[in-house]
């Protein structure tokens, strides 16, 4: 018994004192209140919310097998003769990038598997991030206060396709080596400053000495440690703001409800973390990636048949391969139409437009509170239509990035599939417009005629007159309620000006067009006043939610 209590003793001391050091920090950095704070923080359970841990657990397994693959690689472009274990290149000069490349896959214990868990992990990163921002883009979650988010997203997705290109051109291979020489002629198609950019990025005359050298530090430390610093300003952005959620009993624009960061989610999003390294294994182990063995090193005189990059930048190449090859000479200077509006004015307006976008709508939307639920995209469907289209833009541009390919494989003149993508490029957008614009206004209608009708029960019922009916039966509460909370904004009205009221300014008169453009076809529920009440408190929402965990 006294040795029992002699053993407690220290015991106790340690604990003393480990408590004491815990509160002399936490008085200089408030880390148990900030800890408190995190473990209550309520997360959604939807599933549409784990695109973004997706991504984020993607990026976690670059990190990783990127810092196995550091150890090995060699970023010189220095020529050496290759006698590694892969035979048919024995002999054959080629650069000690493509050489380390070689002997990761070949000669490195594990080093394939981890070099295409790499390659298939960036192709997921990108995939989920894009997938993401498509949700945030649909259920309209970029709205007030989340612009500065949304951007924060849109930046990550133009760091995450850089970083790809960076490291796709890393090994030197042939195909990679293709993909920077088009790089270096959109560099030179910017007007007067194209060959200065290119001698910058180069290190002189194509292919140059630097390129691989350069690329380096860009792809392991600049745009990791960008995108590092991005992700945690978007969580910190998302536990300030809090999440938006969907429309349901209990959930209004005044509360955040979902499961606490401990134990619940914190259980669910570490399964998800190994479920996307375990996949990602499995697929580099079954499915072969980027065999750069295939392709041989990079020589300024060969180009690879059939190359094409990878899909995030497939439409770029679709874009190259249609654009007519125009040229146009203005006080001195050759203006290259192709690749110039493909290569750099495309992409640059593409960004542009999604940057822009939430102020856009913020423009033409009557007033400017804030929003925490989530818009079904059936309930904005010209917003939904618009990215629909943009998709349909995107797809037709990837596969006219492989139309030589198709052209073979269907049998057909490149020529005739070219102008085919040309025309599809300008009128299947506006077909999906069109398509996916009705589409959602007849789920709206369908959702009218569930409030007056109820569900179809699957009976049918002979009436008195001899006619027959199908039964119907009312909806459940809570499905009444998703149904009914609805933000459906009304157009904007003309704003007089005070000299001449039967005058507007031609930018108000702008935004009264495209808002009426925009808002004016709805489906709107049958509702009473009182309901119309309810579901104006249940949209609205203070400055900062409150949370609720459940």
């Amino acid at each position: 018994m006294l040795l029992a209590k002699e053993k407690a003793r220290p015991r106790s001391g340690k604990r003393h004192r480990a408590r004491g050091a815990v509160d002399a920090l936490d008085a200089r950095l408030p880390l148990a209140e900030a800890g408190r704070a995190l473990l209550r923080k309520a997360f959604p359970d939807h599933w549409s919310f784990l695109l973004g841990e997706l991504a984020l657990y993607s990026f976690l397994v670059l990190v990783l097998t990127g810092v196995y693959l550091t150890l090995f690689f060699e970023p010189s472009m220095s020529d050496v003769v290759y006698e590694g274990s892969h035979s048919p290149l024995h002999g054959l000069r080629m650069s000690e990038a493509y050489a380390s490349t070689l002997r990761i896959s070949f000669d490195v214990r594990g080093g394939l598997l981890v070099r295409q868990i790499h390659h298939w992990g960036a192709l997921v990163f990108v995939a989920s991030i894009g997938a993401h921002l498509l949700r945030v883009f649909l259920t309209g979650a970029f709205r007030r206060p989340r612009e500065l988010n949304w951007a924060v997203g849109v930046t990550m997705f133009l760091l995450a396709l850089l970083e790809g290109f960076a490291g796709y051109s890393l090994p030197d291979d042939l195909l990679s080596g293709t993909g920077l020489r088009t790089a270096q002629g959109i560099m030179l198609s910017v007007p007067v400053v194209g060959t200065y950019l290119s001698l910058f990025v180069f290190g002189g005359e194509f292919p140059g000495d630097d390129i691989v050298s350069r690329l380096y530090p860009v792809h392991i430390l600049l745009v990791p440690g960008l995108l590092l610093a991005l992700v945690g300003l978007h969580l910190l952005l998302i536990v300030h703001l809090k999440h938006t959620q969907w429309a349901g009993p209990g959930r209004t624009g005044r509360n955040a409800v979902g499961k606490p960061f401990h134990p619940q989610y914190t259980a669910k999003s570490g399964g998800l973390f190994f479920l996307v390294f375990g996949v990602l294994t499995l697929l580099a182990a079954l499915a072969q990636i980027n065999p750069v063995w295939d392709y041989g090193p990079y020589r300024p005189d060969h180009v690879s048949t059939g190359s094409q990059p990878d899909w995030y930048v497939g439409f770029l190449e679709g874009a190259l391969r249609l654009m007519p090859g125009v040229e146009t000479r203005l006080w001195g200077h050759t203006l290259i139409w192709n690749p110039l509006v493909p290569g750099v004015i495309l992409p640059g307006a593409l960004f542009l437009v999604l940057y822009a976008y939430p102020f856009f709508e913020r423009w033409i939307t009557p007033g400017s509170g804030e929003h925490h639920l989530c818009d079904r995209p059936r309930d904005r469907p010209v917003r939904t239509g618009l990215g629909v289209a943009a998709l349909t833009a995107y797809g037709v541009l990837l596969l006219a990035g492989g139309q030589d390919v198709l052209a073979f494989v269907l049998d057909v003149p490149v020529h005739a599939l070219t102008w085919a993508f040309r025309v599809a490029l300008f009128v299947l957008p506006v077909v999906a417009f069109l398509v996916a614009s009705r589409l959602c206004l007849a789920a709206q209608a369908r959702d009218r005629d569930l409030l007056e009708e109820g569900e179809e029960t699957g009976e049918v019922r002979q009436s008195v007159e001899g006619g027959y009916h199908p039964g119907h039966q009312d909806l459940p509460a809570a499905k009444r309620y998703v149904l009914r909370a609805r933000d459906l904004p009304r157009p904007l009205e003309p704003r007089a000006t005070r000299r001449d009221p039967a005058r507007t300014r031609l930018t108000d008169r702008l935004r009264v067009s495209l808002s009426r453009w925009y808002y004016r076809d709805a489906v709107r529920p049958p509702a009473t006043g009182e309901q119309r009440r309810e579901t104006a408190e249940v949209l609205a929402g203070p400055d900062r939610p409150g949370e609720r965990t459940g």
